[in-house]
């Protein structure tokens, strides 16, 4: 590194990172978040340590996904308006093009012997990573009893059949509580963020002086026009936001009628995209009950096995919703042709769950730029993080159940599932692994076990 200040970011060099980006971001949401770390902190100091962590902690108090949100965060801090849609947009597309091939082969060739013998394989990986998901949020977050309670609460709730919602508003309410009563116990803003950056290997949570001064963006930047915040920016974004959102479910409800598939997945993910706190493993439960419940767009196995492909593709693993929205476009054959079902609900369910998201950022964005200086409240964050760590144990349960006793309960389990789901945790949660590391090892063993057996 080099202690001058690096020269302004072009469009063109940001649209051409932010592509690459979109490509190449595989890992999860921490994965995500320490790569970005990387590339524009400590590689090319587009922006400082302080900026990057503050933008950071937000997002994580946003419903959605912190990745494509931080990306979409920075963009906007860039180049404005056309740069946060830019980002956020490139940061989905690879994923969304990838997701709608492999769903595409799946319903083509997911019944092929050979490719039943790589599911299964994957199958064991997903339980896992989903173990090693909640695993990994406990150490970093529960350092409190009242967070042990509340986390196990809320995987009594989940298992009483109590709606997501209500966990999660009841859980925010009673951070709010403890953070007022017991402000002792209160984790500081700075950790929650850098705690969560360094879930992997990377060091994104010890501050580097060099780029803090050196970055194009930092803390003592001239504040550009773009960020300044006023009420009259705000309600117009906002009601811009809420107009496309309108506009466009009012022209599916008109074309197809409120009752047609595509509408529905329309208000429902809409509804998933404001819930999706704590990430995608905290959502998928919801997603899960009502994809396979509720509406019948496809079965619980289906739905795991889009999981298992969300997790070997790049961007954010809510993309799985893409996975479910075209098996469900093409289940019903939408539109009268079930490829072109599955493609057109696949978009529709992506533009609903992510439209929030890009409200959240650019409307909000100057009002957080606003507040960089002053205290926030991470209570209600605590709060719900605990809460979520128990609806990702019974998601974990959910997957088990799947993986183990795909008869049902009055068949002899898959011990050799069982096996491999136990052999793939322990490489997650004791070894470190990485995930692409570990589902290939699954693949592998799945393929080897059809072949011998």
């Amino acid at each position: 590194m080099t202690p001058h200040t690096p020269s302004p970011v072009s469009f063109k060099q940001a649209l051409q990172f932010w592509f690459r980006l979109g490509c190449i971001s595989f890992g999860g949401p921490a994965g995500q978040i320490a790569l970005m770390h990387e590339e524009l902190v400590v590689r090319r100091r587009w922006i400082s340590e302080k900026r990057y962590l503050h933008a950071l902690h937000y997002c994580m108090l946003l419903p959605g996904p912190e990745a494509q949100q931080l990306a979409t965060y920075i963009g906007w801090l860039m180049h404005g308006t056309r740069g946060g849609i830019a980002a956020g947009a490139l940061f989905v597309l690879p994923s969304l093009v990838l997701l709608m091939v492999l769903s595409w082969a799946y319903t083509a060739w997911g019944n092929h012997p050979w490719a039943q013998a790589l599911l299964w394989g994957l199958k064991p990986a997903v339980t896992a990573l989903v173990l090693h998901a909640a695993h990994r949020m406990a150490q970093r977050t529960l350092k409190a009893r009242w967070l042990w309670v509340l986390a196990s609460l809320s995987l009594l709730g989940m298992l009483w059949g109590l709606p997501f919602p209500l966990i999660i508003l009841g859980s925010a309410g009673v951070g709010y509580f403890m953070s007022r009563t017991h402000p002792e116990q209160r984790t500081p803003p700075s950790a929650n963020v850098s705690s969560f950056a360094a879930a992997v290997p990377v060091n994104a949570a010890t501050p580097n002086l060099a780029a803090e001064t050196a970055a194009w963006l930092n803390d003592h930047s001239p504040q550009q026009p773009h960020t300044h915040f006023s009420p009259h920016r705000l309600w117009r974004a906002l009601a811009l936001g809420v107009g496309l959102w309108a506009l466009s479910l009012g022209l599916i409800a008109l074309l197809f009628g409120a009752g047609h598939t595509l509408t529905q997945m329309g208000g429902f993910f809409t509804q998933a995209a404001l819930l999706t706190f704590g990430g995608a493993y905290a959502v998928l439960p919801f997603v899960t009950q009502a994809a396979v419940v509720q509406y019948g767009w496809l079965t619980a196995a289906q739905m795991m096995d889009g999981l298992a492909l969300g997790e070997t593709t790049p961007g954010p693993l809510i993309m799985v919703v893409a996975f479910v929205g075209f098996l469900g476009g093409h289940s019903q054959a939408l539109l009268g042709y079930p490829l072109l079902g599955g493609i057109v609900a696949a978009c529709v369910v992506t533009w609903f769950t992510f439209l929030p998201s890009f409200v959240f950022i650019l409307a909000g964005g100057p009002l957080v730029e606003s507040t960089r200086h002053m205290p926030s409240l991470t209570g209600p964050l605590q709060g719900i993080t605990a809460a979520v760590i128990g609806v990702i144990v019974h998601l974990a349960g959910v997957f088990a159940r799947q993986t183990w006793l795909p008869g049902g309960w009055h068949m002899l389990p898959d011990l050799s599932a069982l096996l491999l789901t136990l052999l793939a945790t322990w490489a997650l949660v004791k070894k470190g692994y990485a995930v692409v590391r570990v589902l290939a090892a699954c693949v592998v063993l799945g393929l080897l076990r059809y072949a011998l057996l």
